[in-house]
């Protein structure tokens, strides 16, 4: 079995004099651009496509209508709702990527819209096929929800990846089990969990995806979340920020109750996560620190900034705080 990249030797350097993680460079956490370039000897781009999956939260296996935060609108690329083919995705996006970032000849096919690991195995293996086939596509990544990855899909994508780069990125949200039911998730953390470490078993890279400022979620909850995930197999996370798209279960929350949805400021987000990062293994990397709704679909909040704005903000406040990732993780 391939060895998993979550125990690569090169998340063990040693730490500088200050106590930061020498492999952190200029920076105070993991940068997951880093790990990349460290491990791929270069920058390894995400072509977004669509291959027509759907969700157990909305095809009434679990429910209907899906979560309460989730509009697959507010972060679907333009493209994908204009072309009916993945080749005809990849070509576009391909195109675009190139222009944007001139000289990048590396590409993941990146299937992100809804859960793409629900359905059979063998549609499955046919959309991953077909993105495999493009020319310039030397890997996947594949975003899911723990509980759509029963074993066979987990064997199947554990042999693709001795193969081809394979990225699993699977929706955490919270760690929280009261703030899962809040927002109508349809599992538990205990399934999270469960869904990680199998992952990790067969040598994948596991991404974990959370969402700050739920419904619910405390301090002190995420907090018990951060120490959580250090004690599982996690190669990298993402934290977005709880944004109220328009036409969600939670834009109607939000109109009629604004107080129920406590959005947070700038300020605080970026707080807590670094609250969180401190507690957060120094191996584990961190691909994305916010995201962005286009403003036609975000009913709330307008922080008058773009996500370029955010590593800056995250170094000052570790800064201040003295602080880095790991700095109190007891994992």
């Amino acid at each position: 079995m391939r060895q998993p990249q979550h125990a690569r030797p090169d998340d063990a350097l040693a730490p500088t004099d200050a106590g930061i993680p020498a492999h952190f460079g200029a920076r105070r956490y993991h940068a997951y651009n880093d790990w990349v370039k460290r491990t791929h000897g270069g920058r390894l781009q995400k072509i977004s496509v669509a291959a027509g999956f759907t969700c157990p939260n909305r095809d009434g296996t679990l429910g209907r209508g899906g979560c309460s935060f989730c509009n697959n609108d507010g972060f679907t690329p333009s493209y994908l709702r204009e072309q009916p083919t993945v080749p005809q995705q990849l070509d576009t996006g391909i195109a675009f990527m190139r222009r944007r970032y001139p000289g990048t000849q590396r590409f993941l096919a990146y299937f992100q819209s809804y859960s793409n690991t629900y359905g059979e195995l063998a549609r499955l293996q046919d959309a991953y096929a077909e993105a495999l086939a493009h020319p310039d596509v030397e890997g996947l990544v594949i975003g899911t929800r723990p509980d759509c990855l029963p074993d066979a899909v987990l064997d199947y994508l554990g042999a693709l990846a001795s193969r081809c780069h394979v990225e699993l990125e699977i929706g955490i949200e919270s760690c929280s089990d009261a703030v899962l039911a809040e927002c109508l998730r349809g599992h538990d953390f205990a399934c999270t969990q469960d869904a990680l470490r199998r992952a990790a078993a067969r040598g994948l890279f596991v991404t974990g995806h959370l969402l700050l400022g739920l419904p619910g979620e405390t301090r002190d909850s995420l907090l018990e979340g951060a120490e959580a995930l250090a004690r599982l197999p996690l190669d990298s996370l993402k934290f977005h920020q709880l944004q109220v798209v328009r036409h969600t279960r939670l834009a109607i929350q939000y109109r009629d109750d604004p107080a129920s949805v406590p959005l947070l400021t700038p300020a605080v987000y970026v707080d807590r996560v670094v609250d969180m990062l401190e507690r957060l293994p120094a191996r584990l990397s961190v691909q994305r620190l916010g995201s962005e709704v286009p403003p036609e679909l975000r009913l709330s909040p307008d922080w008058g900034m773009r996500l370029s704005a955010f590593p800056a903000l995250l170094h000052a406040c570790m800064q201040q705080r003295a602080t880095w990732q790991s700095r109190l993780c007891t994992a």
